[in-house]
């Protein structure tokens, strides 16, 4: 490997700012995440109650 192919993988250390931020967006995607296995759960659920009534 080069140096070159190094230096894209360094990342400087978020300030209290970014780092603040950065942790909001991943809660939102998180959050996100959550929220559709639950409807699917529910989609899940709903289906198996409409087989068992047949």
């Amino acid at each position: 490997m080069r140096f070159y192919e190094f230096a894209s993988a360094i990342k400087k250390p978020l300030t209290p700012d970014q780092a603040k931020i950065q942790g909001m967006k991943n809660q939102v995607k998180n959050t996100q995440k959550a929220i559709k296995a639950e409807k699917a759960r529910q989609k899940i659920r709903n289906g198996q109650k409409q087989l068992a009534a047949i």
